[in-house]
């Protein structure tokens, strides 16, 4: 009964971390940081039009499911994602792109430079990278043009990305 008893009161006692509320189960904790619409990388563009050409929040989340796994699977840059937390990545990317293309979502990750800090992102990692997100989005029947308006606003962030 003591044993019992002394163990609630240390678990009482003990400060309990309490997940941000945008995270999602499983997610592994991250050093806390400011939430902020501009760490998202970019603007969002103005309208729906790019929303509806990404098939909106369900296209977008397929898209991100299809990028992720292809990424991880990629034996050119899978190393580069073997030890990030797919749940937290999935959630960004998704939140990231949804704000982006104006389809009803808040960004709530990192910014882009603290993101990918100590990741060792080649150039060519990123070429690969965006290889298999033009894939993902083409499987998802997303416009060429539409993918290309995209990139343009995904291709600045390439300059803090890239570590070497």
């Amino acid at each position: 009964m003591f044993i019992a008893a002394a163990l609630a009161l240390t678990l009482l006692a003990a400060p309990q971390q309490t997940p941000a509320p945008h995270t999602m189960p499983g997610e592994e904790a991250v050093d806390p940081y400011t939430v902020d619409p501009s760490n998202a990388g970019a603007r969002p563009f103005n309208g729906d039009a790019m929303a509806r050409a990404f098939h909106g929040q369900d296209g977008i989340r397929r898209i991100v499911d299809r990028f992720v796994a292809s990424n991880f699977a990629d034996p050119r840059i899978g190393e580069i994602f073997t030890n990030q937390d797919r749940i937290r990545l999935k959630r960004t990317l998704f939140e990231q792109f949804c704000y982006i293309l104006n389809a009803g979502c808040a960004y709530t990750g990192r910014d882009m430079k603290a993101a990918h800090k100590n990741m060792g992102v080649q150039q060519n990692d990123m070429n690969r990278l965006v290889e298999n997100l033009q894939a993902a989005m083409g499987a998802e029947g997303v416009a060429f043009a539409a993918q290309n308006r995209l990139l343009a606003k995904l291709a600045p962030m390439r300059k803090v990305v890239v570590e070497r």
